[in-house]
Order: C-alpha cells, then sequence, then structure tokens
C-alpha cells in the first residue's frame, strides 16, 4: 500500500511519543517510523518493542532526511530541542509537538528560528496514562480521544494537512484551535483538575491521622486523586508554562469555594443546593451536547432510519409523554415566581431540558427532573442573575423565541444559539415587536439565530396585531409586558395555544381576554404553584392517526390534554368521520385532560376548516397520511406557518408521499390530497421528527416497508415513540444504514 509519508521521526519516546509512533507503524501509515530519546535504552527497548522500525543514531541525519518531525519531549525542554535540530531542518519539512501547552512552545520557537517555518503546526494530544516511558506504549492511547492543533498564521495549508492526517491515522478526532484559547481551555479542563489533586491529596496526607482518612476513602476520592498519580516534573513545568491562563482559572475557582464556604458556614441552603444542581445539570447538559456533536458527526457516514413494515393493528391502553409546551412554561414561569414550585410530567426530552438549563444558566435552583418531577425555587421577576455566556437552547424554537421577550426586559446582556437546525428559523417576528417595545434585539444573518439582547431597555406597552397565528410570538410579547410600563395588548388573526394564559392566571397573574385579543399589565407578581403536566396531544396524534387509519384498531390514551387550543387535530379527525370519544374530562392544574377512546372508521376527505388549521398546525404531518388514507378529496389551506417549521413541512410531506405512490399536491399555503393506496419506498424527514413519525404510521396502510432516512430528532423530541409503537401494534424498527 501507499504511505501518506516516508519518514516520521519522533524525538521523545515516552508514553506520548512511544504511543503515536507504536501506532503510526501500525497503522503502516509511514514506510519508516524512526525514534530518538536522549536515554540509549528507552530507543533500545522501543526497537525491540516493535515500537519503532528504527532507532535514530545519527540526529542530524534523521532529521534532514524526515518528512515530518515530532517533539514528544517535555515542554521545558522544548527550545533545548528546537536549537539542537534547527540547522538539519529543509524547508519542505513538517515539525509538530504534543506539548499540552502552546504559548510558551511558540515563544520558544519565535527566539530560535526568528521567523517561525511554514511547515511548523503545534498541536496537543488529549490523552495519557498514569503510566509512562516507552514501555507503556499503547498504539491504541488515541483512538477516540481528541487532538487539538494550533496552526499558525504562516503555517502553511498542507502542513496543517499533513498533521492532521497522521492523527486521523491513530484514530484520533483533530480539532482546530488558536494558541491562547487552547491555553486557557486546557488550563480550566486538565491543568486545573490536575493541580487541585495533588493539592487535595497533600493537604490531606498532611494529617496527622493521615492512615484512617486513606484506608477509609470512598471510589469518588480515589476517582478525583487519581491524577495526582501523574508526574510531578512534568506538571510543574506545565504550570511555569501556562501561569497566566492557569492563575485566572485559580481564582474563578477560589472565589466560586469562597461562595461554597461561605454558604456552609451561614447555611444558606438554597445557595448550596444551587451549586450542586447547577453542577450535576451542567455535566450532564453539556455531556448530552457533546453526545449528539459526536452524533451528528457520525450521521455523516452512519443515518439513523426507521423501517416500518405494512399492515399490523393499534390496539391498547397507553399515555405518551408530557406536553412539551407546558413543560417549557412550567420552568419559565416557575423561576420567575416567588417561593417552590412544583411539577411533575415534565416532559425530560432535550428541548425542554434545554429551557430548564438557561434559567439554572441565570442563577435559579431547580431540582430535577426526576421521573418527571421538578422543583423550582423560584426566583421572582427580577431575581434572574446573567448567564456565564451564551445560552444554548439546541433545537428548541419555543425555548429562543419565548426567552427573547423574558430576556429584553432584563439587565444584563444576552445571547441565545441553536443548533444547524434552529439557526435556520426566522426570528424577526419576535425580534421587530419586541424592538417597537424598546428592546435592543440583533438577530443573525437573514434574521435568523443567533439573537443578542442588550440589557438596561425600559421597555414600552404596545397594541400588537399579529401578521400570522403563533402562538410563540404572543407567548414572547406577553413575558415581556410583564416589565413593560402599561398595558401589552397582543392580537390574533386566529386563535392560538393559550397555554401562557392559562399558566399566568395559575401562578396568581392577572391576564385579560377580550376576543382575540390577550392583554397582561406590569406591575404584578407570580406565587408559586403545583403544575400536573398533561401528556402531549401532538405526541398523542401519530397513534390517533395510527387508529383511524387501521381496521381493527381499538386504542385508548389517557390523560390527554384537550386545550381548546390544541384540539385541532380532534376536530378534523371527527370530521373526516373518525370514531372517537372523550372520555374522564377534567381540569388539571388549569388545564382541561381527558382519556381519548378511538377505534377505526372509514375515513373522507374534507375542505379543511381554516379556523382549524392553528389548532392542529403541529399535527399536519400526521394529518396528511390520515387524508392519504380516506375516501375523496382533502384539501388543506392556510397553513403557510409549516414551511418554515424544524422543516418546510408541506414540501417534505409531498416529496415523501409522491414517492409512497400518493396522489398529492402541494400549493403555497397547503396541499391537495387524494386518497389512494400507498405502496413503499424510500423516503427522507430532513431531521424533521414529526415527518419522521408521520411515516412510520404510513406504513400501517401501505403495500410494502417504508425506509425512513434522518430519523435522529425522534430521539431528542419523542426518546419512547419505536418503544411506544410497537407496543400497540405497530411492525417499526429503529437502526443504521
Amino acid at each position: 500500500m501507499s504511505h501518506f509519508l516516508n519518514k516520521v521521526l519522533v524525538i521523545g519516546l515516552g508514553l506520548i511519543g512511544g504511543s503515536l509512533a507504536k501506532s503510526l507503524r501500525e497503522q503502516r501509515a509511514c514506510a519508516n517510523v524512526v525514534g530518538f530519546d536522549r536515554d540509549q535504552r528507552e530507543m533500545q527497548e522501543g526497537l525491540r518493542l516493535g515500537v519503532i522500525d528504527s532507532m535514530a543514531e545519527n540526529l542530524a541525519e534523521e532529521v534532514s532526511s524526515a518528512d515530518l518531525v515530532v517533539l514528544a519531549v517535555p515542554v521545558k525542554a522544548t527550545e533545548a530541542v528546537l536549537e539542537q535540530i534547527k540547522p538539519f531542518l529543509t524547508p519542505s519539512t513538517i515539525l509538530t509537538d504534543v506539548g499540552s501547552t502552546k504559548g510558551n512552545v511558540v515563544e520558544a520557537a519565535e527566539r530560535v528560528f526568528g521567523r517561525l517555518p511554514v511547515g511548523f503546526v503545534p498541536g496537543h494530544p488529549i490523552a495519557g496514562s498514569e503510566k509512562s516511558g516507552v514501555a507503556a506504549a499503547d498504539s491504541q492511547l488515541f483512538n477516540g480521544y481528541k487532538v487539538i492543533l494550533t496552526p499558525l498564521q504562516n503555517s502553511s495549508a498542507e502542513a496543517t494537512a499533513r498533521v492532521e492526517e497522521m492523527w486521523r491515522f491513530t484514530g484520533a478526532e483533530v480539532l482546530m484551535m488558536d494558541v491562547a484559547r487552547h491555553d486557557e481551555v486546557l488550563a480550566a479542563t486538565s491543568h486545573l483538575p490536575h493541580i487541585l489533586a495533588f493539592s487535595l491529596v497533600d493537604t490531606l496526607a498532611r494529617e496527622e491521622e493521615n492512615l484512617d482518612i486513606f484506608r477509609y476513602a470512598a471510589g469518588g476520592f480515589r476517582d478525583f486523586t487519581r491524577i495526582a498519580g501523574s508526574d510531578p516534573t512534568m506538571w510543574h513545568d506545565v504550570c511555569l508554562a501556562n501561569k497566566e491562563p492557569l492563575l485566572r482559572q485559580l481564582d474563578r475557582f477560589t472565589a466560586g469555594l469562597a461562595r461554597l464556604r461561605s454558604a456552609i458556614e451561614q447555611g444558606n441552603g438554597d445557595m448550596m443546593l444551587g451549586t450542586f444542581t447547577r453542577a450535576q445539570a451542567a455535566r450532564e447538559h453539556f455531556s448530552r451536547i457533546l453526545s449528539d456533536t459526536a452524533s451528528s458527526q457520525t450521521m455523516n457516514t452512519s443515518n439513523v432510519i426507521f423501517r416500518a413494515q405494512p399492515g399490523g393493528s393499534v390496539t391498547g391502553t397507553i399515555r405518551v409523554p408530557g406536553d412539551k409546551s407546558i413543560s417549557h412554561r412550567s420552568i419559565m414561569l416557575g423561576s420567575l415566581a416567588d417561593g417552590i414550585t412544583e411539577v411533575s410530567g415534565f416532559l425530560e426530552g432535550e428541548d425542554a431540558l434545554a429551557t430548564l438549563q438557561a434559567f439554572r444558566d441565570m442563577g435559579v435552583v431547580i431540582e430535577g427532573p426526576n421521573q418527571g418531577k421538578v422543583r423550582i425555587h423560584g426566583v421572582g421577576l427580577n431575581g434572574l442573575q446573567a448567564p456565564p455566556g451564551p445560552i444554548y437552547v439546541g433545537n428548541s424554537g419555543t425555548t429562543i423565541r419565548l426567552l427573547s421577550g423574558l430576556l429584553a426586559a432584563q439587565q444584563f446582556d444576552t445571547e441565545l444559539s441553536g443548533d444547524e437546525s434552529l439557526s435556520k428559523r426566522p426570528m424577526e417576528r419576535v425580534a421587530k415587536p419586541l424592538r417597537l417595545m424598546g428592546a435592543q434585539i440583533e438577530s443573525g444573518e437573514g434574521g435568523r439565530p443567533p439573537l443578542k439582547i442588550k440589557g438596561g431597555s425600559d421597555l414600552k406597552a404596545i397594541s400588537y396585531e399579529m401578521p400570522m397565528a403563533s402562538a410563540q410570538v404572543k407567548s414572547c410579547l406577553m413575558l415581556a409586558g410583564l416589565y413593560a410600563d402599561g398595558v401589552t395588548s397582543v392580537t390574533e388573526p386566529a386563535p392560538t395555544r393559550d397555554h401562557t394564559e392559562r399558566m399566568l392566571q395559575g401562578f396568581g397573574y392577572a391576564v385579560a381576554q377580550n376576543g382575540s385579543k390577550v392583554s397582561v399589565t406590569s406591575g404584578g407578581t407570580l406565587t408559586a404553584t403545583q403544575i400536573d403536566v398533561p401528556a402531549d396531544i401532538s405526541s398523542a396524534t401519530f397513534f390517533l392517526v395510527a387508529a383511524a387509519i387501521t381496521p381493527g384498531s381499538d386504542l385508548t390514551l389517557e390523560h390527554v390534554g384537550i386545550n381548546p387550543t390544541r384540539v385541532g387535530v380532534l376536530n378534523i379527525l371527527k370530521l373526516m368521520g373518525a370514531d372517537l370519544e372523550l372520555m374522564n374530562e377534567r381540569e388539571v392544574g388549569g388545564e382541561p385532560v381527558a382519556d381519548i377512546h378511538i377505534r377505526y372508521a372509514p375515513l373522507k376527505g374534507i375542505q379543511v376548516p381554516e379556523d382549524q388549521v392553528p389548532l392542529a398546525i403541529d399535527e399536519f404531518p400526521a394529518l396528511f397520511i390520515a387524508a392519504c388514507c380516506a375516501e375523496g378529496e382533502t384539501v388543506v389551506s392556510g397553513a403557510e406557518e409549516l414551511r418554515v417549521k424544524e422543516s418546510d413541512r408541506i414540501q417534505v410531506m409531498v416529496d415523501g408521499l409522491k414517492a409512497l405512490g400518493a396522489d398529492i399536491e402541494g400549493t403555497p399555503d397547503g396541499a391537495i390530497i387524494r386518497g389512494g393506496q400507498l405502496h413503499g419506498g424510500e423516503v427522507f424527514a430532513h431531521g424533521d421528527h414529526r415527518i419522521a413519525m408521520s411515516f412510520s404510521i404510513a406504513a400501517l396502510r401501505s403495500s410494502g416497508e417504508i425506509k425512513i432516512n434522518d430519523c435522529a430528532n425522534v430521539a431528542t423530541s419523542f426518546p419512547t415513540f419505536v418503544d411506544l409503537a410497537q407496543e400497540v401494534g405497530l411492525n417499526v424498527n429503529e437502526g443504521d444504514s
């Protein structure tokens, strides 16, 4: 096979250098891996163990003939080694290092070379072990771990690409970062934890009864202090080399530790609980984000798919997850209330968790979630604190739009950002009216995220007539109205979900309703309450439609929210002839709920009433499936909002259903659908969870398998969908292509 380089010279055959050499050799990445170490015995051992192909008997000769030279020496020794090899480096030689600090390495190179070589690309593998020396060399040490490269302004693109390629041969994930940022990040994530571990073990070892301390140490102590077994000389060098960034991180840590000490001393339980819950949640939150990032990278080569087989029936009794809209609002209003709000049935999906994390970032103590239960220690309308950085909301349009209204009235600056999908969605629909109220808010390119909100604005109440029916816009302005001087009124062109109005009243805040106009007056307070989140009718929709289209079906969905502004799907299905009834109707926390019993009955096509469209806007992908299985023609109009959801839902559904043989025609604001037989085929959800789940239920009436691509987001919005679908009789499975 051809090699990407002829000769790689590794100077320093310790754990890192030896492991890199061994990995390159095993992967046959280059024709000759040469090793050099000032300890002759280490070189001989490396040769004996098969870590290197040959030893560098003459360093000058090996440097001058190497394609790539790797400095795997202690940071403190870098300058001396550079001086030694400088005369023998050729203009085409690529040079890199593995040091855990980069600023001092670059400074050393500048002192040695003056003008830095174009082939110099500093690097740092984030991997290690307590073992050292060439005998500890492990060819898998970097597999699945990160390597940070810090190319300089004059580093050539070719040299950077070659160094990146070298690390990829080891199985590492290669990231790019500038030198200063690298040193700041590593000071916080690596250097600070190490010196804390050293300090803790040293402090406890000085105790008079130190034997008992270590004898009865729990696993957590051993896990945390394990890194104190690292090479002391190396960490001495690291602390000196990365002095300033490390001191800044130490100052931040000691300030936080002082706050926690003060809380313990004063018996301030809220402050302690806040620290502990924020820390726990932040770790879980960022782990999820990193997991999602890894998943999205994996999806470049591994497409998450659903395979839905034809036939089946839909029977049984199930309860779908909690309502997402209510879950979002429970966190928001609970955080702004006085007292402790207790929530049950909270939807532990990525979107609602993004809202929860946002308020934790703004100083709110939130316990849980634990099996759908959350306790929110409200800080009052004026108790939010500046977050430590930009607030990341993932894929949640509700979070970013509602938060923008709330944050427009705060005294601190904020930035709201989201994932790739959210970054394509329009935000000027909330930014424009907020500016009319006096907010200072900037949207990104094309009126899309991120949103940058300037604090300290004095908001003035407005009377706003919405150009489109949108519960998110209405709720955004109502939240801003809690702080605006005067009475803020919002008039909507068609009814939309009223969860915000109902929940505000549940928290004791007056809301005036006059026909299509809703108003709030600033100056009130929110009082903590208890909230039982009903099951989400949007999630229930997939099973309602599944039962409606499948002969022999008999299904009951328990504790479903039947808010009048959300029951469009029920009204539309009834108009189409569905055999559907509400049982055990009741009110829980201001929200009406019921058990929904549905049995199969032949459906007929209808002209969907436009006044029902805003009441079922999220449910139309599934309703398109119902229309394909109905007798006659179904016409949907007034649904242009579908084009600016997670995907252009009109176009995506039209394209997918045509691929399955449906007689469907898209229009600017809806579609014309004629019922008929569906066949199997391959469709694309375009990362939209509702599209993926809708095509899954279509297989109940198809003549062949439906393969649905791009289904990853179902796992974050409705993680139990496949399990529930299989439980009631659908033959759908999740996997990779």
